[in-house]
């Protein structure tokens, strides 16, 4: 009884030691995350090839790809998906690179995710795709790159019933930005028919707004529609 007493408490001890293995791989990887957010992309790769986890998180769920790409950072994103960096790995915000570069208008950043076959079927904190806070934010050239290069869902509804076109609709001013994205995804195939969660669809919610030139391009894609 004693030996195994002592046995046991030899592992509890052992089990209570530091080790400076595994101190020091976390402390590269959080220096890896540190200098990911400061552009330093030469630091990065030193770290990692001194053996740094690439995809290792920060208490805000922040991988160093998406350290960088919250301050835009675009040589060190790209460096970090030369090195393999996984971009499709959601923080606690539920952004990843190919989310937030589309949200925030970042259209070098949304490139090297695109080019990296990014998953265009995740869905940030309010459950929608890249291209609804595209379209919402007004984002043009953001919206064209995402509706001509990759194959994200047009007409995804998000958690409060709105899709991309409603809220362009919605949360737009009408101006001239507006009313080209609305063009865009009537274009790629936006359904004008899907009202948001009480039955109000983007035309009148165009209607309402007195958003004539939008009233009048909705109006024009339905009626192309029904003469085909």
């Amino acid at each position: 009884m004693l030996r195994l007493s002592a046995i046991l408490l030899v592992l509890f001890l052992s089990a209570c030691q530091p080790n400076p293995e595994k101190d020091e791989v976390q402390n590269m990887e959080r220096e890896l995350i540190k200098y990911a957010e400061q552009g330093n992309t030469e630091r990065v790769r030193q770290l990692l090839q001194s053996g740094a986890s690439i995809n290792a998180t920060d208490e805000q769920g922040r991988t160093a790809v998406m350290a960088a790409t919250y301050r835009n950072h675009v040589e060190t994103v790209k460096a970090l998906i030369q090195e393999g960096a996984d971009i499709n790995i959601r923080d606690h915000q539920r952004n990843n690179v190919f989310l937030y570069a589309g949200a925030e208008g970042m259209a070098e950043i949304l490139q090297l995710a695109i080019e990296a076959d990014a998953d265009v079927t995740l869905t940030n904190r309010y459950g929608g795709t890249a291209l609804i806070p595209a379209s919402e934010r007004g984002h043009v050239e953001i919206v064209r790159q995402l509706l001509t290069q990759t194959n994200v869902d047009v007409n995804h509804v998000n958690n409060l019933d709105w899709t991309a076109l409603l809220e362009a609709v919605i949360l737009g001013d009408g101006s001239e930005n507006y009313q080209r994205i609305v063009e865009l995804l009537l274009e790629h195939g936006a359904d004008a028919r899907i009202p948001d969660g009480k039955g109000v669809t983007p035309l009148q919610h165009a209607r309402e707004r007195g958003y004539q030139e939008i009233e009048q391009i909705i109006l024009n894609a339905i009626n192309e529609e029904q003469s085909e």
